[in-house]
């Protein structure tokens, strides 16, 4: 069954984002060019210890294009690669094998220099710094205070709270303590109406993020952002905070798009693997989705999720499944935090009180879902038929092939 062309109201995706002529060049083009910092080889004259923050499994990082030539500049400022420590920013996130290190970062880079796994709920990994006005207590890893420089790599793209990733991010959640993480992701933080895609300013999930980078001493970041294919369309090198908003700004006029108005069904993705590679990971598509769906619409959601629900996130499902209804799993988060997860069960939950959610997988046991107060179906056709037998024949349909690589806004009059 194709989606009725009458129903289909628009398909809305991002402007193109066009790859570099030469992806490597323009990497090499950011570090030759910082934004508000010195160049990356005059930071590093004298120091002997050098931290490199990377980024976990769930992120199409491309890291053979942006990692290499992050070392020979350090090599330009006499850095040996024994002097190199990288730190993976797992957040709470399961810490990844040796196997898993060299698919992901390459086994040359693997041999050549120190792995790190971030594990936020080891206590002798991490030292603790202050606390933000927000009242988030910073601690992260120790690597960070005790290194004598230190670089964060990263990809900007839409964030479902704390408006973009990248940046910041390295720091808070990336290589933070688990109570630095969830007093970031609380339930009063979370529940903000700017802790939303596309927003940063006055979203206080961001502001706090980029206290903590500041205590914590982060030194200079490279920032990439790719295309639909991975492949690096623009790198932005220099001050975490600067070498970030402008990334954010080109990204942002061409991921923005306005929609004319809501419509019955939403049909979205998480945007292909790796990001699809779990529903805990889904939700992200699920708010994309949920700024255009009408009260009472649905949302279909395809995911591929080759791990299930989500390596190590039992208490994202259990939030939902334990509970009666959407509205007792937001009860029990206010009443009984800080839960593991409980942020993605909490967007969850607020989804659901607006709209029906059809997961489209063939890799979680459908009983699973409809515990989660889903409806499971096991390919497109079978999700359409069931959200046009309750939205009726004439239900208006958006397509957003993109998920969460898209902010689709309602276009305002006048």
């Amino acid at each position: 069954m194709d989606c009725p062309d009458e129903n289909l109201i628009s398909i809305v995706t991002p402007l193109e984002i066009k790859a570099a002529s030469d992806e490597k060049g323009e990497v090499r083009r950011s570090l030759n060019e910082p934004i508000g910092k010195k160049r990356l080889s005059d930071l590093a004259t004298g120091k002997e210890s050098i931290l490199l923050i990377v980024s976990d499994y769930t992120r199409a990082v491309p890291n053979e294009k942006i990692i290499p030539p992050i070392i020979d500049e350090l090599e330009k400022a006499g850095c040996k690669r024994e002097d190199i420590t990288a730190l993976v920013a797992n957040g709470l996130h399961k810490p990844i094998s040796k196997n898993e290190l060299v698919q992901f970062y390459g086994r040359d880079l693997v041999e050549e220099i120190e792995f790190v796994n971030h594990d936020a709920e080891d206590e002798s990994q991490l030292i603790k710094l202050g606390m933000t006005s927000f009242k988030t207590e910073v601690s992260v890893n120790r690597l960070v205070v005790e290194s004598d420089l230190v670089i964060a790599t990263g990809l900007i793209e839409p964030h479902f709270f704390a408006g973009y990733s990248g940046g910041r991010k390295s720091i808070l959640p990336g290589v933070s303590g688990v109570e630095s993480i969830c007093q970031n992701h609380s339930f009063r933080m979370i529940n903000h109406p700017l802790a939303r895609s596309g927003v940063l300013n006055g979203n206080p999930i961001h502001e706090d993020m980029v206290e903590a980078s500041r205590m914590s001493g982060l030194d200079y970041i490279l920032n990439v952002i790719v295309d639909r294919h991975g492949r690096v369309a623009g790198a932005f090198a220099g001050d975490p905070i600067e070498a970030h908003r402008c990334g954010v700004s080109f990204l942002d006029e061409r991921v923005k798009v306005e929609v004319a108005s809501k419509a019955d069904i939403v049909i979205t993705s998480n945007g292909g693997y790796p990001l699809d590679r779990d529903l805990y990971q889904a939700v992200k598509g699920m708010s994309t989705a949920e700024a255009i769906v009408k009260n009472g619409g649905t949302i279909i959601i395809l995911s591929e999720c080759i791990d299930g629900i989500g390596r190590g996130h039992e208490t994202f499902y259990e939030l939902l499944a334990e509970a009666k209804s959407p509205d007792d799993t937001l009860e029990r988060i206010k009443r009984e935090e800080p839960i593991k997860d409980q942020w993605q069960a909490q967007i969850l939950a607020r989804i659901l009180k607006t709209a029906n959610v059809i997961v489209v997988t063939k890799n979680i046991k459908h009983s699973l879902i409809e515990d989660m107060h889903m409806t499971p179906a096991s390919n497109i056709d079978e999700a359409l038929k069931l959200a046009l037998r309750d939205a009726g024949s004439d239900a208006k349909i958006i397509a957003v092939p993109d998920g969460p690589y898209i902010i689709p806004c309602i276009r305002r009059e006048g």
